[in-house]
């Protein structure tokens, strides 16, 4: 076990930023929330010139595509895909997250959107490598 955690330290360190990442969304959407004032279990208006509402999306947004990552990540160490290409794909992931929380906190919605392009062709990437590790 010791030499499959030192393999994949890449990527399971990636796997901790993203939950990291996914808590500070968390945090930051419930503050803004509160400081807006907004009422505790109502439907978030979409008004996105409202910062608690774009935290909102953006943590909703990193949920939305998160269980794959985890899928194509776990797949990848189980099947002894390659850690150069699972890690690097892992952190490149991260780094999109991270920029389309960025984006999207800040309501620049032509890098938020190149950032979640990308996040997807990452993720079809890290599913490839998984895949071909599975079928040998």
């Amino acid at each position: 076990m010791a030499s499959i955690a030192s393999e994949y330290l890449s990527t399971i360190t990636a796997l901790l930023a993203v939950g990291t990442l996914i808590l500070l969304q968390l945090v930051v959407a419930d503050i803004a929330a509160i400081l807006a004032k907004h009422a505790p279990g109502t439907p978030v208006p979409p008004d996105f010139s409202r910062f608690y509402v774009r935290a909102a999306r953006a943590h909703a947004n990193t949920n939305e595509s998160v269980v794959i990552f985890l899928a194509a990540a776990v797949a990848g160490i189980l099947t002894s895909a390659s850690s150069y290409w699972l890690g690097l794909l892992s952190w490149s992931y991260v780094a999109c997250r991270i920029l389309h929380s960025a984006s999207y906190y800040a309501n620049k919605q032509l890098p938020r959107s190149a950032a979640f392009g990308l996040s997807l062709v990452v993720l079809l990437a890290m599913l490839a490598v998984s895949g071909a590790a599975a079928l040998g």
